[in-house]
């Protein structure tokens, strides 16, 4: 009798168990998971390659994007190396926002291995499949002919910079690829016409979306390939805007900063070439441009008004600091070559007056520091008011529903602006 009820407990085990286990087993079936708390380590341990959306249902951001996520799903699946695409409500299982570091919706991550990565890319379907599919691309793709050239530039897309090694050695830009595996694709070509190709060894950059290419020649050390890999992450001249910010986010070079009328303009694309040009001889700086008639506010910050001549040339660091050059102000008439060059001698001269950025940019500014930023400051506010209103002696005979109404309408909101806050596309 102990034996059966032992045999009996012993089944009950084991399919309590088994139920378990078999309720975090996942597929991969070209469909969108739904994580929650229970099954989300699991799910990320059991996947080399997994896409998530951390979102909130009230989100309108978040709900254009579903279908988007439906449709890429089984493209994705599909891959050699699958990639598995799960969306976690985030404003409901809140324990892993916070871990995650969610501070608006909907944010993108790409588990590698178990390890989160912000995903920023685009998010469409069909670009949102050719995005991630670099993330489980080869760390270097090795090329053996002209046409494997050709159609590895045409498979990466014009998403990211693409780097071709001529007559280098895999280990050459190895380790460097897999550092910036995330911001670009890698290659070498073992076998290709050099007539096509010019003088080698060299490595060859390319920013297809921008129409440019960088060559590097040496020396082929560590040290300086990845200096002129980082510096080659970001286009010669780089049209600002809020997406262009974003590729400036880990870049620690000051920017030399052209605001011109109109980006559109015959003249100004005259000026950009001339820009290019100072741009790959002084790589230790970025530069970019803006057209006052794209991005006024922006433009605004930098003391630009519709009186200021322009185009105008300043020296950004990128925060809340920039700085004029004395005597070059302005560069308009016909030698604009020889100006560009005046004016970035007399800035590493010194020759320059700082000033703060303007009040329009900073709404911007505060844009990017994310709702968790302002989360905590709302906190603190709240605190501070708790302990002023404490502090303070009621009158005898006093109610005190006020110092609770109080308290409650910064709670109130607190919760208003965690409903407002959301990503945007």
């Amino acid at each position: 009798m102990f034996s059966f009820r032992f045999l009996v407990a012993l089944c009950i085990v084991f399919f309590s168990l088994f139920a378990s286990i078999s309720s975090h087993e996942f597929k991969i079936d070209g469909k969108v998971l739904e994580l929650d708390e229970s099954n989300f380590d699991s799910a990320i341990s059991s996947f080399d390659y997994i896409f998530v959306d951390f979102y909130a249902p009230w989100c309108g951001h978040c709900k254009r994007l579903s279908p988007e996520l439906d449709k890429a799903a089984p493209m994705l699946s599909g891959l050699t190396k699958p990639i598995v695409i799960a969306k976690v409500n985030a404003d409901k299982y809140s324990r892993l926002a916070s871990k995650y570091e969610i501070d608006g919706f909907p944010t993108l991550k790409v588990f590698m291995h178990g390890v989160p990565t912000e995903y920023n890319g685009p998010r469409k379907s069909d670009l949102l499949v050719r995005y991630l599919r670099k993330f489980v691309a080869p760390d270097v793709t090795v090329l053996e002919s002209d046409s494997a050239i050709t159609e590895f530039v045409e498979a990466a897309g014009t998403a990211f910079p693409i780097f071709i090694g001529f007559r280098l050695d895999e280990s050459a830009i190895s380790n460097l690829a897999i550092k910036y595996k995330k911001n670009a694709w890698f290659s070498v070509a073992k076998d290709f016409s050099e007539k096509n190709h010019g003088s080698v060894p060299a490595l060859l950059a390319l920013h297809p979306s921008f129409n440019e290419q960088s060559i590097f020649y040496g020396p082929f050390e560590d040290k300086f390939l990845g200096e002129f890999i980082q510096q080659s992450l970001l286009p010669l001249t780089l049209p600002m805007s809020p997406e262009g910010m974003k590729l400036l986010k880990d870049d620690d070079r000051k920017i030399v900063l052209t605001i011109m009328e109109d980006e559109t303009h015959v003249e100004s694309t005259a000026l950009i070439k001339l820009l290019r040009a100072a741009a790959s001889a002084n790589r230790d700086l970025v530069f970019g441009y803006v057209g006052f008639n794209q991005w006024q506010d922006f433009a605004e910050a930098f003391e630009v008004d519709r009186k200021t001549p322009l185009p105008k040339m300043v020296v950004w660091d990128g925060n809340e600091v920039f700085f004029t050059v004395i005597g070059s102000e302005s560069i308009h008439g016909e030698d604009q070559g020889s100006q560009i060059t005046l004016f970035l001698e007399r800035f590493r001269e010194g020759k320059v007056v700082q000033k703060q950025l303007g009040p329009s940019f900073f709404g911007y500014i505060i844009s990017l520091i994310g709702m968790r930023t302002v989360y905590i400051i709302v906190f603190l506010i709240a605190v501070m008011f708790l302990i002023a209103t404490v502090g303070k002696e009621d009158p005898v005979g006093a109610p005190t529903p006020y110092r609770s109404a109080s308290a409650s309408t910064v709670v109130a909101d607190s919760s208003d602006a965690h409903v407002s806050a959301h990503k945007e596309d």
